[in-house]
């Protein structure tokens, strides 16, 4: 088991400085951004991915996977994939398929296989895995049902799913990120960490309450982490997690700065391997 932590709440510092303060705190590596708007933007990948792996290294980390965009073959992610599979970076983080207006699922989810094949086949080629993470919403999958139905007809070889505490909780209720974690269970490759509650907000034009999710400290919300620990375990689960750390803005339970999302995340993550020790 390694965990690291996602860089997207760590941007405004400059990636030595993220491998210097998560090797403080006690993390194994980083779930790198290499996307537009990321710590690395996809065009200057050959430049400087080689160059995060050496500070990586020189910090006592490592990249853990990247966190990239990507949700079709292209020549520019070739690059990508072919720069960061000779890092010895083995998985990477795709990008989001959208839901679009209410009427043909079925042929949307159609659409994104096509396009996930062509993902499969060219990361294959240069031997790194695309790994499809499940969000809550608007998005393609959204639970780990919908995720089985895409990547069931591939080999775990071929391509993982990346499965996440918070999406698959908000979207699965009681128990259906359970059932989606056993249809799963094969395809496990990512785990991301964190977790949510609901804050109340206004009512509509018909008076119905509305309730908003927000990001809170991995220990203080509604996704029950021991058991999902408990049931990752079950599935024989032993490899990388990502602590999310997304406290940052509007839909955090409060707009931390960048070191109080450091301070944040080193008690998240003494909470989170606490769990590995009951």
């Amino acid at each position: 088991m390694k965990v690291g932590a996602f860089t997207k709440s760590f941007q405004d510092w400059d990636i030595p400085t993220v491998c210097q303060r998560f090797r403080e705190i006690g993390l194994d590596g980083l779930d790198l951004t290499v996307r537009k708007g990321g710590h690395i933007e996809p065009a200057d990948v050959p430049a400087r991915l080689p160059a995060a792996a050496r500070s990586a290294l020189e910090g006592g980390v490592e990249i853990l996977f990247i966190t990239t965009d990507i949700t079709e073959a292209t020549p520019e992610v070739e690059r990508t994939l072919a720069t960061a599979a000779e890092l010895g970076i083995d998985r990477f983080k795709m990008g989001y398929y959208r839901y679009k207006p209410f009427g043909d699922l079925a042929e949307q989810l159609d659409e994104a296989r096509k396009q996930i094949d062509g993902v499969v086949k060219l990361a294959k080629k240069h031997g790194i895995l695309p790994c499809l993470h499940i969000h809550s919403g608007p998005y393609l999958p959204s639970h780990g049902t919908q995720l089985y139905q895409l990547i069931q007809g591939y080999s775990p070889e071929d391509i993982g799913a990346y499965v996440d505490m918070l999406h698959t909780v908000l979207e699965g209720g009681n128990d259906g990120w359970r059932q989606g974690l056993d249809l799963l269970a094969p395809w496990i490759s990512l785990v991301a960490v964190k977790n949510f509650w609901w804050e109340k907000g206004e009512r509509d034009k018909f008076g119905q309450q509305k309730w908003n999710s927000k990001v809170v400290p991995i220990a203080d919300g509604i996704s029950p982490l021991p058991d999902y620990v408990k049931t990752l375990q079950l599935a024989g689960y032993d490899g990388i997690y990502s602590l999310h750390s997304e406290y940052k803005g509007k839909h955090s339970f409060e707009d931390l700065d960048t070191e109080a999302c450091l301070k944040q995340t080193a008690v998240d993550l003494a909470y989170f391997k606490s769990l590995f020790t009951r």
